[in-house]
């Protein structure tokens, strides 16, 4: 019997950094803004691979926008979405101190992403139907959604739109194309999939998107969405949202070193984009060219969304055990608010002063919010009616559910 001549080994992946390290980014290779060319959106899938690698990048270092995905946005879009993200993080900074106070048990903030939900959100319309992560808040409040009524969600109280059944952050608005977020990481992705297949055959005009972490898309459930979003050519966008760490496991654990998420879409058919996450006009473009297509009737789109987790992955969660302090200060591509921020200075449409101003506006806003929401209650100071626990389970009300109220009293 051969024998190898040493020892096999088995790799373990890591990290550039650890804590104390310095941040190393050098191994990331970047496209420069513009650099990349824009397929039409018929394009057949074998030929564009070459986007599953590279990055879609628009805004340069000046902040301006070059290059064929320029979406060419209006100054009243750009400022739109700006204030949605200044908007998502004062309304994270706050809850996240809610939970520190002990008003709630659990948050988790989307700092340093907001431009991926928030433009996406905007793209598509309400009765499209969103399948989020917990890091899609900003999708909600892109929408207009009441600050107020989030809120109520995360401290469970007698106003919780959601009656007190999901986890905090967990929210479900069907007006506002929220499908309800699941806990059990990789199941929106085949929700997505069938909602969008169903869509299509009852030859309605709605599409579905996605979206799942790095980590996540090792899941079986990501495999098979895949399989039948390629094989029904569903009206579906596939979002990875790669922000580097799956809680405090890096991105090489899915796969991450080997190559880059968006070519797992190559095996399955499926066209593939890999874009800068932190470049609002980037974001826009390539939700917009994965739209076209799937209102087309030619099928689901895979985005990798390349962008950084500058918070902890929940508040249960201490990054500084794993990662470099000041990783998100080195991240290459920057701050998307920042960087949004400078666009529209350039354009001549923004100022510092005006910024300031719409900081304070945003704290003004999510504060007043703040003091609608904890005057109900926050979580165990308030909860649901218990009679709500025997409603919208059946459309016609079963003879059983009818004696356990009378039995409860209510």
């Amino acid at each position: 019997m051969k024998k190898n001549s040493k020892p096999l080994s088995l790799r373990i992946p890591e990290p550039s950094g650890r804590p104390g390290d310095t941040p190393d980014f050098s191994h990331i290779k970047l496209d420069a803004a513009g650099a990349v060319d824009r397929p039409p959106t018929d394009s057949r899938p074998a030929a564009m691979l070459d986007l599953a690698f590279r990055l879609v990048r628009v805004l340069d270092e000046d902040g301006k926008a070059v290059g064929p995905w320029d979406p060419k946005l209006d100054a009243e879009t750009l400022k739109k979405g700006l204030k949605a993200m200044i908007l998502t993080r004062a309304f994270d900074d706050r809850m996240h101190r809610a939970h520190r106070q002990g008003k709630t048990s659990f948050y988790m903030k989307c700092t340093g992403e907001e431009a991926i939900a928030v433009a996406q959100g905007m793209i598509l319309s309400r009765e499209d139907m969103g399948f989020p992560t917990y890091r899609q808040q900003g999708l909600l409040i892109a929408r207009d959604y009441p600050l107020v009524d989030m809120m109520h969600q995360i401290y469970s109280n007698a106003s919780d739109p959601i009656k007190g059944r999901q986890l905090p952050i967990m929210y479900s608005s069907k007006e506002y194309g929220f499908f309800t977020i699941s806990g059990n990481l990789g199941t929106q992705v085949p929700q997505a999939v069938g909602w969008a297949m169903a869509s299509a055959y009852k030859g309605d005009d709605k599409i579905a998107i996605t979206w799942i972490g790095d980590g996540a898309t090792a899941e079986g459930d990501f495999h098979n969405a895949l399989t039948f979003a390629a094989v029904y050519r569903a009206p579906v966008i596939l979002n990875i949202v790669n922000n580097q760490w799956a809680i405090s496991s890096f991105q090489g654990i899915a796969g991450g070193l080997e190559t880059t998420f968006a070519s797992k879409a190559i095996g399955y058919g499926l066209p593939a984009l890999r874009v800068d996450g932190n470049d609002f006009l980037a974001v826009w473009a390539a939700t917009q060219w994965a739209e076209e297509r799937a209102r087309a009737n030619l099928g689901a789109t895979v985005i990798e969304l390349f962008t950084y987790r500058a918070a902890p992955h929940s508040t249960s969660d201490d990054p500084s055990r794993y990662r470099p302090g000041d990783e998100f200060e080195k991240w290459p591509l920057g701050d998307p608010v920042a960087r949004l921020k400078q666009h529209l200075i350039a354009l001549g449409e923004w100022s510092e002063d005006q910024h300031e101003a719409e900081l304070k506006s945003a704290d003004e806003a999510v504060r007043a919010a703040g003091k609608q929401a904890e005057a109900v209650g926050t979580l165990g100071q308030s909860r649901p009616s218990v009679k709500t626990m025997f409603e919208d389970v059946f459309a016609t009300e079963d003879w059983r559910l009818v004696e356990q109220r009378r039995e409860v009293g209510v």
